[in-house]
């Protein structure tokens, strides 16, 4: 059974004469999120943010901003276009948009280059692809706009595949629970005074958000053995005691190979399994975001058995 794990990615910030995104209300969100052929499942809210889970991933609003992330076979760009014609472009302080390259990309309904021209047709801006070609890259989309990011704006994206060993099994057994999901990945440990919202996919698959104050984290696991893919996402600042999130997370689930991208952010891998960098990329916004992108290849990590067709 496949499913494309891979997230799209998108964050609008919109200009100080907006309404606060929070006060539209769940059915403006559930709306923008059935636009991407996706659907609410459930949510948690605090002083300053709203998380939605979602069927596909999950969605993220402040006050000023929103961030929301899907897989499988949505379309995310619909989303965009969707809240840009409720409110025009020039509400758009600044919008990015990312997309990874995907393991089955025929059965998408648009590839990256389809969605940047319409997103460029309403919000001119800039676009790359960080890695190679032939493996695991990134597109990312930034608009245009005359906006200074915050040095402390930051946002650390670890993205794993082909995930082994014992906590792998079971994330692909009958037997799981999403407390025992949560304890086998540590979060009340490594995200202490998060409040989580998390939900069980059937037959496998699991997502997770949680929230403290304006921070956010957010895991999607897509477990199975043949096209395994395991993201976190989080905007907490990876430094003092935070500093070995990513590793404890790459020891836990053992991937054969990870990518992890960061914006502003300051990654060490220190205490990461034995690996080796295959490729890394630096890129710096005129919005004043230092994007950094990282692949990395575990060493010694499986012995591939030859698939029959």
């Amino acid at each position: 059974m496949f499913f494309e794990g891979s997230e799209k990615k998108i964050e609008i910030t919109v200009k100080p004469d907006m309404p606060s995104l929070r006060s539209l209300g769940r059915a403006f969100w559930a709306q923008i999120v059935a636009s991407a052929n996706a659907e609410i499942l459930s949510s948690i809210s605090n002083s300053e943010c709203d998380a939605y889970l979602l069927s596909e991933s999950s969605l993220f609003v402040w006050d000023d901003r929103f961030l929301m992330l899907t897989c499988g076979t949505t379309t995310l760009a619909d989303a965009v276009l969707l809240f840009i014609k409720h409110f025009g472009s020039d509400k758009v302080a600044f919008a990015s948009y990312q997309r990874k390259n995907e393991y089955l990309s025929h059965l998408q309904g648009s590839s990256f280059a389809d969605d940047l021209k319409r997103l460029r047709a309403v919000l001119p801006g800039d676009a790359f692809r960080v890695g190679h070609l032939d493996s695991h890259h990134h597109y990312i989309y930034t608009s245009n706009t005359p906006y200074q990011a915050k040095q402390e704006d930051t946002t650390s994206e670890l993205l794993m595949y082909h995930i082994q060993g014992a906590a792998a099994d079971y994330l692909r057994s009958d037997k799981q629970t999403a407390l025992e999901i949560r304890q086998l990945l540590q979060l009340e440990t490594l995200f202490p005074d998060f409040e989580f919202d998390d939900f069980l996919f059937e037959p496998f698959g699991y997502s997770i958000n949680g929230i403290c104050g304006s921070r956010y984290m957010t895991i999607h696991i897509t477990p199975q053995e043949t096209s395994s893919y395991v993201s976190l996402e989080t905007n907490l600042a990876l430094t003092g005691a935070n500093q070995e999130l990513f590793a404890r997370i790459l020891t836990i689930l053992n991937p054969g190979c990870w990518d992890v991208i960061g914006f502003n952010s300051h990654l060490t891998t220190q205490d990461y399994p034995e690996h080796t960098c295959i490729g890394s990329c630096e890129l710096q916004t005129q919005q004043g975001y230092d994007v950094s992108f990282r692949h990395y290849q575990q060493l010694h990590h499986e012995t591939l058995v030859p698939e029959a067709m």
